[in-house]
């Protein structure tokens, strides 16, 4: 498997790195030419506004899109939750709108603030460390949308099909757990989309003609 992490402004070394434990071969992702032989994505925290502004002037925005349209897996953590968000809110912004969920930007605040916590998902039976900076809040999910972990009664993890979304750093600990979760998410959808993509429909073959009796 390969990943593209999307390396524009943010931590995407940190992401880079923890794939590198794991034994996962990464790219970067700059242009719209770093897609094609990449299997899976990861949106990585930073500012979203700079982000978006980048993937709009370079043609990602339509690359990432379309990736996603098409199923491919996609791990969106803090800004990469608002770029998968299908609205942005506080102020408003535009994004890909791939995940079903509203969130609201600069929910603790335009300063820098960050705090760590641990927390209960769904995806480890021991808690894991969630650090968070500056993170967004997923307000509301869709009908579709599974929500693995939340803290102080929001959702900071939720996955919808090959979507991934973390309001918090994973990569700024020093557990994959999240990361592993992915991965192993992203191949699951993969081996489906190539049994269905080879479960061509075989025509009927005759015995030839029944003889009456």
């Amino acid at each position: 498997m390969k990943v593209g992490i999307l390396a524009v402004q943010g931590d995407f070394e940190a992401h880079a790195a923890t794939l590198a434990r794991v034994g996962v071969e990464h790219v970067f992702v700059r242009t719209p030419r770093d897609l094609e032989d990449v299997d899976a994505v990861i949106l990585p925290g930073g500012e979203s506004t700079t982000q978006w502004k980048f993937l709009v002037e370079e043609g990602l925005e339509e690359s990432l899109r379309e990736f996603g349209v098409r199923g491919g897996p996609m791990f969106g953590t803090c800004a990469g939750a608002i770029l998968l968000a299908r609205d942005v809110r506080n102020p408003k912004q535009q994004s890909l709108g791939l995940a079903d969920i509203s969130v609201i930007r600069n929910a603790y605040g335009r300063q820098l603030a960050s705090e760590v916590r641990h927390g209960f998902t769904a995806i480890s039976a021991e808690p894991i460390e969630m650090v968070f900076i500056r993170a967004p809040i997923i307000e509301c999910v869709g009908r579709d949308v599974e929500v693995l972990a939340k803290s102080e009664g929001k959702p900071v993890l939720i996955q919808q099909g090959p979507l991934l979304i973390a309001t918090f750093h994973p990569e700024l600990t020093s557990s994959t757990t999240v990361h592993e979760y992915f991965l192993r998410m992203a191949r699951h959808h993969l081996a489906k989309e190539r049994v269905s993509s080879n479960s061509v429909a075989q025509p009927a073959v005759s015995a030839g003609p029944v003889e009456p009796r």
